[in-house]
This record gives C-alpha cells, structure tokens and sequence, in this order.
C-alpha cells in the first residue's frame, strides 16, 4: 500500500489531482467553524444538545454527521450537499414515472447535463426552503438571535444557500479536477471527521478492556462487511447473435449485465429514518408521553419498524434504479440473449428472480447496518454513535477514490492497491 502511495506522486497528473482533493477538504472544513451572522452561537449549542436527544433527534444527529458538526456550530455549511442529495433523489424517481426526464437520461452527455441542470434549479428551491423554515425557527427564540427576528432570517437563509451551492461548486471541482466524486467526497470527509469524537466518547464512557475489543472487533467486522458486500454483485451473462455482413463478422463476443447486492446504497436508511421522525415528533407536538415512549429509538416498537421501512425501501428503491423491463428490450434490441432464456417475457421474469434474491441479502445488511448503533448502545451502555450508515458511506467512497487511483497507476504500468492485494492473498 506504501508503495501504492509513492508511486501515485510519481505521476504528475495524480499528484495534482491529489494535492487539490486536499485542499479543497481543507477549505471545506475552514469554512465548519465560520458561524452564520447574527445567531448567538453559544445559546445554540445549548439548545441544539437538548433537541438532539429529543424526538427527532436520531434524524438531527443524522444530518450533523452528514454536515461533519456543521449544524451545531450553526456554520455557513449547516445544511451541507443534504438539499443536493434530496433533489438528486426526487429526480431519479420522478423519472421512474415521468417518461420526458427518462428519455434525458437516454440521450447520452447533452441528456445528463439538462438533467444536471434541473437538479440544480431544483437544489436551490429546496435549500432556500430548508434554509427559511429553520431560520425561522430559530428566530422565534430570541434567546437564539442578537439581530431582530426578520432580519436574521433573511441572513441566514441567504447565508446558508450560498453555503450550500457553494459546496456543490466546489464538489463539482473536485470530480472535475480532483479524485473521486466531488459530492461523495465532502461527504466523506465530513464523516471522517467526526471519528476523533466517537473516540472520545468511548473513552469517557470508561469501557472496560472486554469492552473496547468488542467495540474494535465490531468495527473491523463492520468495515469488512462493508467492503464485501458493495464489491458483490451477481453477473448475468449476455451472448449476442454472431452475423455476417460482406468480409466482416458481427456479434459473438459475450459480456454481463452486473446486479449489485447493495442496488440502493444509503438511500432506503434514509428514507426510513426520516419517516421514522414523525411519531415522535407528533407525540411532542400533542404532548403525549405514550407515544413518545414507543417510538423512542431504544424501543422495541421503533427498532421493528425502523428495520422493516429499510427492509421495503430497500425493494422499492431497487425496483426503481434496475428496470427487467427496460434492460430486457435494450438486449434483444441489439441480438443479444441469456444463455438458456427465450428472448421477450422469459428474460424478464428471469431477471426479476434474479434482482429479488439478490435484493433479499442488501436488504438484510442494510436492516443491519441501520439497527447497529442501537445494538451496540444497548451492550455498551454508552452514548457512542457507531454508524453503520455513516460507515457504509465512508467505506463506499473509498473505495472509489482507491479504486480511480488504481487505474491511474495501472495505465503507468504500476502495481495498484486492489491489484497488490489481490497478489498477497492468492500467495
């Protein structure tokens, strides 16, 4: 791996590409602890600890981790790339039901940057609506303020989307000039971040020495499994029809389609944690304390339906990004076949099969990583967030960054990352 490192500044173009990943996650978290003008940031902490162990508060630490702490330093960068993300996914599935944003996607590079284009218009409606209603939470303490209530608002909701297209520039440059994908990245480094004070609470927890490796072990597993199930997938060979023309023959080379284990990503998490919000919220806004106690986050009753929204959205979302239908009619358009499947409605129900078994094992890590922190809380019996969700993000995206340096130093003809490793374990 060290040699991997020393080999990728051999080349210049990776050195550069490098050198500004770095120096963008540095301005990005320069720009964390600039708080935005007007907010008593003092007051803020206060009240931002107490609504975090709240009813909403697994949704607000959620958030925070994206952010990486930048929502409670009420920073310039407090809603992150979160309404770039939400517009991202409001896209993709409405282009599941919308057949003019599908044939975009159809359409090669012009199609992708008018579909880029409009996740941009719609990021900046959802941002200032973000931006405004929290703004105007907030200002309605005044406690909270040091500026009148009007005018913080339109500070803050100015400060914070310019924030936030601010970052989804920069993450722009960073695919563009950098390594891996800008967006993914920011993310990434925000969750990073926030380690060093996972450590920390761990250790003021005073854990025993059974208990720090059982909390080692389950990382090291957690990771592993990460890395094991992101790589998998289940390869669906395609044979197309070989056909002659004149001198020249056509066809008759095979290739697969790959089905990933993990279709969804992140996504079904959260999705269900966000839905998962709502009774607590509805119980603290009517004051029931029954209903808050059952959809409390250590609660039997949340964990099962928590688990099964992520086991659903799971399904829902992967019917989504994989089409039978769609990927059924692009092979028999260009003469290509499953070995031993009729061409047409057999190719379909053979590929449906497929997904949904495949489908079944993500939908079980996911359900998984998503109960982890809940699990490990409950046997350790401290306030630590070991996010399986914020790790499944951050394994992922190194993954991609490593694995885009790779094919730098393989078309140098250096031996990789993947590929070392892969020589050390056939050894």
């Amino acid at each position: 791996m060290w040699q991997a490192l020393r080999n990728a500044f051999k080349i210049p173009e990776l050195r550069d590409r490098i050198i500004f990943t770095l120096l963008a996650l540095i301005v990005f978290r320069l720009g964390i602890f600039i708080p935005v003008p007007g907010i008593n940031l003092q007051e803020w902490v206060n009240v931002f600890k107490s609504f975090s162990t709240g009813a909403a508060g697994g949704l607000v630490s959620f958030f925070d981790v994206f952010a990486g702490g930048a929502l409670r330093q009420y920073s310039i960068f407090a809603m992150s790339v979160t309404p770039y993300i939400n517009a991202s996914i409001m896209l993709q599935l409405l282009a599941s039901v919308m057949p003019k944003l599908k044939e975009l996607l159809r359409e090669g590079e012009e199609g992708r940057k008018k579909f880029a284009a409009y996740t941009r218009r719609l990021t900046v409606f959802l941002g200032g609506l973000q931006a405004f209603f929290v703004s105007f939470g907030i200002s309605r303490n005044p406690n909270l303020v040091v500026v009148s209530p009007w005018s913080f608002v339109i500070i803050s909701t100015a400060t914070m989307l310019a924030g936030t297209m601010f970052l989804l520039w920069l993450g722009e440059r960073i695919t563009e000039k950098g390594i891996g994908n800008g967006i993914s990245v920011l993310i990434f480094a925000g969750i990073v971040a926030r380690y060093p004070q996972y450590f920390a609470s761990a250790v003021v927890g005073n854990l025993s020495i059974l208990g720090w490796i059982f909390l080692i072990g389950i990382f090291v597993v957690m990771v592993l499994g990460i890395i094991f199930v992101q790589q998998g997938e289940r390869r669906i060979q395609i044979q197309y029809a070989r056909r002659i023309s004149g001198r020249r023959v056509y066809g008759g080379a095979g290739t697969y389609i790959p089905i990933r284990v993990n279709q969804g990503g992140v996504i079904p998490i959260i999705f269900a944690a966000a839905i998962m919000t709502i009774p607590g919220m509805i119980g603290r806004l009517t004051g029931s304390a029954v209903i808050m106690n059952l959809f409390s986050s250590n609660s039997p009753l949340y964990i099962t339906l928590y688990g099964l929204l992520v086991f659903f959205f799971t399904y829902f979302y992967s019917a989504i990004s994989f089409d039978p239908y769609d990927v059924a009619d692009n092979i028999t358009k260009y003469g290509g076949f499953i070995p031993g499947i009729r061409p047409g409605r057999p190719t379909v129900d053979y590929l449906m099969r497929v997904l949904n078994r495949v489908t079944f094992l993500g939908a079980i890590f996911l359900v998984i990583i998503a109960l982890l922190p809940s699990f490990v809380q409950s046997i350790l019996l401290i306030n630590i967030y070991i996010g399986g969700t914020s790790a499944l993000i951050a394994v992922g995206v190194a993954l991609d960054v490593l694995q885009q340096m790779e094919a730098h130093l393989i078309m140098r003809h250096y031996e990789g990352f993947i590929k070392k490793g892969r020589l050390r374990g056939r050894r």
